[in-house]
């Protein structure tokens, strides 16, 4: 763990540090590359370069000198290893792109950087984000800090972990069926995935581009707000990226004005701060496969929001169970189309035997995409084929309008946020699940319903399980808002926050 992050350990705390000269930007930046490199067993980080680094540090230093800082100058984060960026490696954890260099910064690495944050490198993930546990890397596995023989999670398992062994402040991920929320459930951090289009996806590497959202990780929802509130906001370049949507303009400072809005109201409640909140709790989420310790941990979040003056509302999300299905169509199909762009002419691993174009593209996609790439383009080009595309891909279309049909109708006649659990156990041991290759599929029951329907959720930590060790590993509770309402989600999970110490805990002190 980071000297400097264990003792400045929230944005506040580090803001209010680096601006008082306790510490600079590049004090900060060297304490925490030491410990990355310290902790390689984690297998968190693919790529870091220190000179690098330290040239965005020494820039902060010179910026606060001239007094034209911001609030996140000088603030260490990291990269998904699916944004590209210039200088480091952008490889998507895959052997297809094992030595690629973008020339350009994606959209999210560029706001981030003009803000003054120090980026320390980039983050193991699942290869093109294709995973729940971070197994599917060419890079290897990365680990869970609270018990290394686990998943941190996927895709952004890399990210999650570098957060809970206290590397880095923040870092960057992406949530294609909840691998933002999920590793951040099972590393016991918070995580945000926000409504689709509210963050530009250019510079992103593509896994499903209708499902795609860029989200942030950090120890508490308050240190997500301005990180959230920098990488957001309309992006021509991007043609998903929403400018106005149902009357909520997606302007930088949207996000942290919701947020500090949400909170005053909730603070000038006294000792209920949340009276008046209704929460779905979608019976769906409590049936069978959810284990008995991520159930009880479960039902204890909900108790302490009663507490504190919400209302528990039973709901039903119907669909929730054919979110599997209709997921498992739709985002391979979009892979499929996505990396046909990786041929072996243009760029990407080119094999080095062949005996013509034809040829040539097969060997260089055998032997750069890994086995679950395969796999999943191989379901996504069946899906798109003639004769079964009406069958299955236009079905799974279907079925995801009814299932944001299902989530709109809870939040119009029943509920204010939805809320349960991210997965339906803690984390599993490293290659648990090698005989079933399609298990882990199954682990997204509760967070893949959001990315079909686009709605933003959250995962913060609510309590601990155990490993089969013995170890103790986190548990997340997941709070789900309609559309664009980020800022009162982490005013919601802030609150939370207040009342309970669980993000305060760091993997070797439970």
């Amino acid at each position: 763990m980071s000297v400097a992050l264990r003792t400045f350990p929230t944005l506040t705390s580090l803001q209010t540090a680096l601006a008082q000269g306790q510490l600079s930007a590049t004090e900060l930046a060297q304490d925490c590359l030491k410990q990355i490199h310290a902790q390689q067993a984690l297998n968190a980080f693919v790529h870091v370069d220190t000179e690098l680094t330290l040239a965005q540090a020494r820039a902060a230093d010179a910026s606060r000198a001239a007094g034209t800082a911001g609030p996140l100058t000088g603030i260490p984060i990291a990269h998904k290893d699916v944004f590209v960026t210039q200088g480091w490696r952008s490889t998507a954890g895959s052997n297809m792109l094992k030595n690629y260099v973008s020339p350009f910064d994606a959209t999210v690495v560029h706001k981030l950087l003009e803000a003054g944050c120090v980026n320390l490198g980039k983050l193991n993930c699942d290869e093109f984000a294709m995973g729940s546990g971070n197994e599917h890397s060419a890079f290897g596995p990365a680990r869970n800090p609270w018990d290394q023989r686990c998943v941190p999670g996927g895709s952004s398992g890399g990210s999650a972990a570098a957060v809970a062994a206290r590397l880095v402040f923040a870092t960057t991920g992406t949530d294609t069926g909840g691998s933002v929320r999920q590793p951040a459930a099972l590393c016991g951090v918070s995580g945000i995935k926000p409504t689709y289009g509210a963050v530009s996806r250019y510079g992103m590497i593509a896994y499903g581009s209708s499902l795609d959202q860029a989200g942030v990780i950090a120890p508490a929802a308050a240190d997500l707000v301005a990180l959230l509130d920098t990488m957001s906001g309309f992006d021509v370049r991007d043609a998903t990226s929403t400018e106005q949507c149902r009357g909520v303009t997606n302007a930088p400072g949207r996000i942290q004005s919701e947020f500090k809005k949400a909170s005053a109201h909730y603070l000038s409640q006294a000792t209920l701060p949340l009276k008046g909140l209704r929460i779905g709790v979608p019976s769906e989420y409590f049936g069978v496969g959810l284990s008995p310790e991520v159930g009880a941990a479960i039902e204890a979040a909900l108790v302490q929001f009663e507490q504190l003056g919400a209302q528990r509302v039973s709901i039903s999300l119907p669909r929730t169970r054919l979110s599997i299905p209709a997921y498992y169509v739709i985002a391979p199909a979009e892979a499929s189309s996505n990396l046909s762009r990786y041929d072996g002419v243009r760029y990407g691993h080119r094999t080095s035997s062949y005996t013509d174009l034809a040829d040539m593209t097969g060997r260089s996609r055998a032997e750069g995409f890994g086995p679950e790439v395969q796999r999943r383009i191989l379901v996504g080009t069946y899906v798109l084929s003639h004769g079964y595309y009406d069958a299955y891909y236009l079905q799974a279309q279907r079925l995801r309008r009814m299932i944001a049909d299902d989530f709109q109708a809870a939040f119009a006649q029943k509920c204010d946020v939805i809320m349960g659990p991210v997965t339906p156990t803690v984390a599993k041991p490293i290659g648990g699940n090698q005989d079933d290759p399609t298990a882990d599929w199954l682990a997204d029951v509760y967070t893949l319903g959001l990315n079909l329907a686009g709605l933003p959720g959250m995962s913060v930590p609510c309590g601990f399980g155990k490993s089969a060790a013995g170890n103790p590993l986190p548990i997340g509770l997941q709070i789900i808002g309609d559309y664009f309402d980020e800022g009162r989600l982490l005013a919601i999970a802030h609150q939370y926050q207040l009342a309970t110490d669980w993000h305060q805990h760091s993997a070797g002190q439970v």
